[in-house]
């Protein structure tokens, strides 16, 4: 029932007046703040509380900025999708994916809890595994609402060919610009070696990329080649399998 409240059908997504777009909001701005509270905390509960902030903004950054961009993507490869409806339909997906990485906030601020401090002899090892982890736990959380926001343009969209086109633009689009907002509005996880701060002094250094690059690295054993193969093969796990239950999907709704 809530999920067919912040998930709209396919026909609301052409009616002008359609609501569901405050509530799809409201859970992705409570969903991500809650969970993001976990995320800091291990730094600091003050971390805790910065992340609760800086993630609905890293969304509210991403689809603002981005929002042109994708009601225009949407209108050039023929979802009949404007501006508004293209803002229904993400903010719908990043609802999904709130309420997952939502229930997964108990869990993930007792794994910050037991960790190792952020003063002890184990603490950079304990900031990698810590970030690759929530990495992880977001990009699975992503793929979902990924998912979910191909079922609904497929449902919409006059042509499967056209939904998938539409969704890996938009995907892209987003994937590319929130990993880099995300570094501007650096910390999240809150590095033991560098004091408590809602923004670092120069957020405009270095990419998101390099620093998932460099604690793949630290957890791999300092190894470059095996931190890059490793990289390469989630990547392309990622898309093999978002590739794959897009297809399936399409083979569903295809067949009476």
């Amino acid at each position: 029932m809530f999920r067919t409240q912040i998930h709209p059908r396919p026909d609301s997504l052409s009616l002008p007046g359609s609501g569901g777009l405050g509530r799809a909001a409201l859970t992705t701005t409570v969903g991500f703040a809650v969970y993001g509270f976990t995320v800091g905390y291990w730094r600091s509960p003050v971390m805790g509380a910065y992340v609760a902030l800086k993630m609905p903004l890293l969304i509210a950054c991403t689809l603002g900025c981005n929002g042109v961009l994708n009601g225009l993507l949407g209108m050039l490869l023929g979802s009949n999708l404007g501006f508004r409806q293209s803002l229904h339909a993400l903010l719908s997906a990043f609802a999904i994916s709130a309420l997952i990485l939502g229930s997964l906030a108990p869990v993930t601020f007792f794994l910050a809890w037991n960790a190792p401090p952020p003063d002890s002899p184990q603490a950079a090892s304990a900031h990698a595994a810590y970030l690759l982890t929530h990495t992880a736990l977001i990009a699975i959380a992503g793929l979902i609402g990924v998912l979910r926001l191909g079922e609904l343009l497929r449902r919409h969209c006059r042509s499967r060919v056209i939904a998938r086109s539409t969704v890996t633009a938009w995907v892209a689009g987003n994937a590319f610009l929130g990993a880099q907002f995300s570094w501007i509005l650096r910390p999240f996880f809150g590095s033991p070696r560098l004091d408590v701060a809602f923004l670092r002094d120069d957020p405009m250094k270095g990419s998101f990329y390099e620093a998932v690059f460099r604690s793949l690295r630290h957890t791999l054993g300092g190894t470059d080649r095996i931190a890059i193969a490793v990289g390469i093969l989630g990547l392309s796990l990622t898309a093999f399998i978002l590739i794959r239950q897009l297809q399936t999907q399409s083979i569903k709704h295809k067949t009476p």
